[in-house]
């Protein structure tokens, strides 16, 4: 797998669902821009940031468990 590439898998979008909410209202809730949360929903952020994991997690109320998850195994193990 190249460097640049991960596993970890954000569940956003079902969390908003659970919770009858729109990616907008979290991104008002949380002070980011609905721009920034669509590079998070759509798994190509590189980084976040735990201010921004607590303030999503918050909002969501859930935990990084439930919004993050490591998909796949690494080749040879």
């Amino acid at each position: 797998m190249p460097a640049d590439e991960h596993r970890v898998v954000c569940h956003i979008d079902e969390l908003l669902a659970a919770r009858g909410m729109t990616l907008t209202e979290l991104a008002e809730r949380v002070g980011l821009s609905v721009v920034n949360l669509s590079i998070l929903k759509n798994n190509r952020a590189k980084a976040v940031r735990f201010t921004t994991l607590t303030a999503i997690c918050d909002a969501l109320e859930c935990t990084p468990g439930e919004l993050f998850t490591l998909e796949g195994t690494r080749e040879g193990t």
